[in-house]
């Protein structure tokens, strides 16, 4: 592991030599890399904000059988109230965090690899749809959670298959074990051929899909259904027959969108993109910031997807960062997170297809999501966040509305999981996406990344 991490940081130093010495570089973008002096006091802080983040899964992950809580709150006596029940996808994200622990340095090899073992042996014995997991479990014992149905989460899937091929990689000791547990997961069974789209889910016990499928392309899903294309569960055409936007003629929209038709592997899409203050971008669904950057924890879009996924989560982070400062807010980074109350979705209105609300919430966990597109910018908001009081036991608390100082006394497995992967990403050359690139599943459809160009340059 030691190895690898050398020949990433040497491959870097190469390519940064080769364009200082071409300038190659745009000056625009050399303008947004941090100084060396920034560089390290930011690396520095990031190493013990994901020192800080970690508690939550060392404390709150059942030890019999490695299933993390999906959240804890305080009441207004100080009183914690953890919630003591699991997602596949606090699942997937909590064996990610956990690999990023050990390349920070806070957990050892042997460690580590015990504590994901433990979630593997859980895995194979929970019960399952099609080798698909049910949204909840009890952390207790891996059984069924009922409270809230008996329902097959196509994204939530998605994550923890993400979590499973990345461990394969990580620890090829546990390959074989994880391998099996994803090649179970059969995809097939969500996908409507005739619509060339996945469902959002199935509800067991109504034996029923949900009524609508996943058509917006530039959404969090996307890993799902990369990963299913890449097992072979669905055909590579899936991956043409979602939304870049949707088409002209649909008129509930934000924008009337502007485009062109291209034509890949013989399907036509329709190249769309929305405008803001000039900026061209490909909108999500709601225009939250997990939407945008949570697929880039594990997909090469930066790196492959040049013309279109990379280039567009550079807008997104922009976009987010220019929208917060034109409300007057103090910080910026608007995504779903925790309330007082509950839990809303909050996002840069104008980046979505049906915006969701901006009310002044703002996540951490959005500002790490966009460290690689944007990192001062990421280092300075890390700042101003502090200023609210919002870091506490285990690194930064979910929500603060930066208009009224309300904080969220609350913390989210979920949301702890994105930061502690993005911060790894950053600080070890995208170590988590190298891991699942080598696999065979994430090798597999690198060609889609690559070939698009969005109507956005």
């Amino acid at each position: 592991m030691k190895g690898r991490v050398f020949l990433r940081k040497l491959s870097a130093l190469l390519l940064v030599l080769l364009l200082t010495i071409s300038a190659g570089l745009p000056s625009a973008t050399i303008a947004k890399q941090p100084s060396k002096g920034k560089e390290v006091a930011l690396s520095k802080q990031l190493k013990a904000i994901s020192k800080q983040t970690y508690r939550y899964f060392e404390e709150f992950t059942v030890e019999e059988t490695g299933l993390t809580y999906d959240a804890i709150r305080y009441d207004d006596n100080g009183e914690m109230i953890p919630q003591k029940h699991t997602s596949p996808t606090n699942i997937g994200i909590y064996m990610m965090s956990t690999i990023a622990a050990e390349e920070a340095g806070h957990l050892s090899h042997k460690k580590a690899k015990e504590k994901i073992k433990t979630t593997l042996d859980t895995l194979e014995d929970m019960e399952k749809w099609n080798g698909l997991f049910y949204n909840w479990y009890n952390t207790s014992d891996g059984s069924l959670y009922t409270d809230w149905g008996e329902f097959i989460s196509t994204v939530d899937n998605g994550w923890l298959s993400a979590g499973l091929i990345v461990v394969g990689q990580a620890y090829p000791e546990l390959h074989d074990q994880s391998d099996e547990i994803v090649q179970n997961m059969d995809y097939s069974t969500l996908y409507t051929p005739e619509v060339g789209q996945m469902r959002g889910g199935y509800d067991v016990a109504a034996e029923s899909y949900t009524a609508h499928h996943y058509g917006a392309f530039y959404t969090e899903p996307r890993v799902a259904s990369y990963i299913a294309i890449g097992k072979g569960d669905v055909p590579e055409e899936h991956w043409w027959k979602m939304h870049r936007t949707m088409p002209e003629s649909w008129d509930w929209q934000a924008q009337v969108p502007e485009g062109y038709m291209e034509t890949y592997d013989g399907v036509d899409v329709f190249e769309g993109h929305y405008s803001y203050n000039g900026t061209k971008y490909v909108p999500s669904w709601g225009g939250s910031m997990f939407e945008a950057l949570m697929p880039p924890l594990v997909l090469k879009e930066q790196e492959l997807g040049k013309d279109a996924l990379g280039l567009n989560n550079q807008r997104h982070a922009e976009i987010q960062i220019e929208y917060a400062k034109e409300q007057g807010y103090a910080a910026w980074g608007m995504s779903p997170a925790a309330t007082p109350e509950d839990y809303s979705e909050f996002a840069a209105t104008p980046l979505g297809m049906d915006g969701y609300e901006s009310d002044g919430t703002v996540t951490p966990h959005a500002t790490f999501l966009a460290l690689d597109y944007a990192p001062m910018e990421a280092f300075k908001n890390i700042q101003q966040l502090k200023r609210f009081d919002i870091y506490g036991k285990y690194g930064f608390l979910d929500s603060v509305n930066v208009e009224t100082g309300e904080v969220t006394n609350a913390y989210l497995a979920l949301d702890q999981g994105m930061t502690m992967v993005s911060i790894i990403n950053y600080l070890k050359d995208g170590v988590i996406r190298d891991y699942f690139h080598e696999s065979d599943i994430g090798k597999a459809p690198e060609e889609l990344l690559i070939k698009e160009e969005f109507s956005i340059k």
